[in-house]
């Protein structure tokens, strides 16, 4: 007699959720977002589903400390359209001086898949400038993400 082995598929109400602490102190942007982003996706649990949201919640403190590599500072430029007919730009120096927040959220945007789910985990991601965070009620667990 064969048996057949079935496939697991997370459901949503099955999912317990927990909450990370990440310390962006000298940690390099891509390497750090790429790694949230699988945290956020679930993608770190041996129960990964894709369509199903059962990744962590995160917490990122000290954002303004991120780092870039090599001239990534002057070079690289964040542009988005206002509606009028050209577009904003601003380089990375600019971004870290005024909100030095998006630097972190948006990488990690981009690094989740293009789909309704991704909004849902980006919810889940709380970026701060500061050390300090209000999610103390939580308990979040450190996490050291972001090393090579």
């Amino acid at each position: 007699m064969v048996t057949i082995q079935k496939s697991y598929m997370a459901r949503p109400a099955e999912v317990a959720q927990k909450w990370w602490l990440v310390d962006a102190s000298n940690k390099v942007v891509g390497r750090l977002a790429s790694q949230i982003a699988m945290v956020l996706m679930g993608k770190h649990r041996p129960d990964y589903t894709p369509h199903v949201d059962n990744g962590d919640f995160v917490v990122v403190v000290n954002a303004e400390k991120i780092v870039f590599t090599g001239k990534k500072w002057q070079q690289k430029r964040y542009t988005w359209n206002t509606g009028y007919p050209r577009q904003r730009s601003e380089t990375a120096e600019h971004r870290l001086a005024t909100k030095p927040e998006l630097i972190i959220r948006e990488a990690v945007r981009r690094m989740l898949p293009k789909n309704k789910l991704s909004f849902q985990l980006l919810r889940k991601l709380k970026v701060y400038s500061g050390s300090s965070h209000p999610h103390q009620a939580q308990q979040p667990v450190a996490a050291d993400l972001g090393n090579k």
